[in-house]
Formats: C-alpha cells, sequence, structure tokens
C-alpha cells in the first residue's frame, strides 16, 4: 500500500516503529486515519480479531460478556507446528476511546491495545507482556524447554503485532 502524498502542515502516516525491549515484552505503534473511539469499538469488539490476527482465527464472549473489566472471552488460534487451541482470556481494561486490554488464561500474558489522538488520526499501540503466572505455567508445562518456549511466543507476538496492526489501519481506513 503506498503513502498519499501529504499537503505542508499535514501529517503524513507512519509506519509501525519497533522498540528494543526485554523478552518478556513487546509492543509496536502505528497511526491510523481514525478516531480513538472508532479504533477502540473495533478491537474491543473481539468478535473481529480474527480479521487480523495472524494466530487468533476467532473470539467470542462468555456467557453473554462483552467488553467490559472482568468479562470473559473465549479465542480460537492457529500457529504452524503446533495444534489449534483455545484460551479463556479476561478483560483487564475497557476505557472507550483510551485502552482495550485483555489477559489469557487470568494471569498469563497481558495483550492491550492503547489509543491516542495525534495529527493524521490515531496512535494505536499494541503490547504484549508474559506476566509471572505466565512464566509459572511455562516451567510447570515445558520444564527445561521453558526458556524456549518463552522465546518462541516473543517472536511470535514481534512478528504478530506488526501483522495485526497493519491488518487494524487497512480496515479502519477502508471502512471494514
Amino acid at each position: 500500500m503506498n503513502s498519499p502524498q501529504s499537503s505542508p502542515g499535514e501529517a503524513t502516516p507512519r509506519t509501525p516503529r519497533e522498540t528494543p525491549q526485554s523478552p518478556l515484552t513487546y509492543s509496536d505503534s502505528i497511526v491510523v486515519a481514525a478516531t480513538p473511539e472508532a479504533l477502540y469499538a473495533m478491537v474491543s469488539d473481539i468478535t473481529r480479531m480474527g480479521q487480523w490476527s495472524p494466530v487468533t482465527t476467532s473470539c467470542w464472549w462468555d456467557e453473554g460478556d462483552g467488553p467490559e473489566v472482568g468479562a470473559w472471552f473465549t479465542g480460537r488460534n492457529e500457529a504452524p507446528g503446533r495444534d489449534p487451541w483455545e484460551t479463556r482470556c479476561q478483560v483487564a481494561a475497557a476505557d472507550p476511546g483510551r485502552e482495550f486490554a485483555f489477559i489469557v488464561g487470568g494471569t498469563w500474558t497481558r495483550w492491550g491495545y492503547a489509543f491516542a489522538p495525534v495529527p493524521g488520526g490515531t496512535e494505536v499501540t499494541e503490547s504484549w507482556e508474559m506476566l509471572p503466572g505466565g512464566l509459572e505455567r511455562f516451567g510447570q508445562r515445558f520444564g527445561d524447554g521453558a526458556a524456549g518456549q518463552v522465546r518462541d511466543r516473543y517472536e511470535t507476538a514481534r512478528r504478530g503485532i506488526a501483522a495485526t496492526l497493519a491488518a487494524i489501519r487497512e480496515a479502519a481506513e477502508s471502512g471494514r
């Protein structure tokens, strides 16, 4: 997708920028030509996550829940070399136009989206953090291989966040 030419004084859309981080956290940002409220509405509708994520294929609210703190949803995921799996996630932040976040397994991994108005639209930051409960779970599940599994999840998040942000921008700017 080519970037449109900007007029003097008009913001030029930025491409995602990467920030060096530890292997337990990662985030990336992109500017989208849409309002923070519109982007929040898209991202907090977790039933759409399969449209953007390279790993998550579908999500649904559990027991009639919706995007509010404490609500639970289930996501179905697929990745090369792994059987498909489902995880339950609990909403940790639901602040319209500002932040939407959830924690996989209730204690394992925190995924978040922050929205900040900037010239030309909204800076959307997606973040991933392996939590102490996730490290404990990986230690119990994978033993001596836990560190390698955590590195693999970090790399999956690093690649996936860039792809997800680009897909969200495409959907928002094309009206899909």
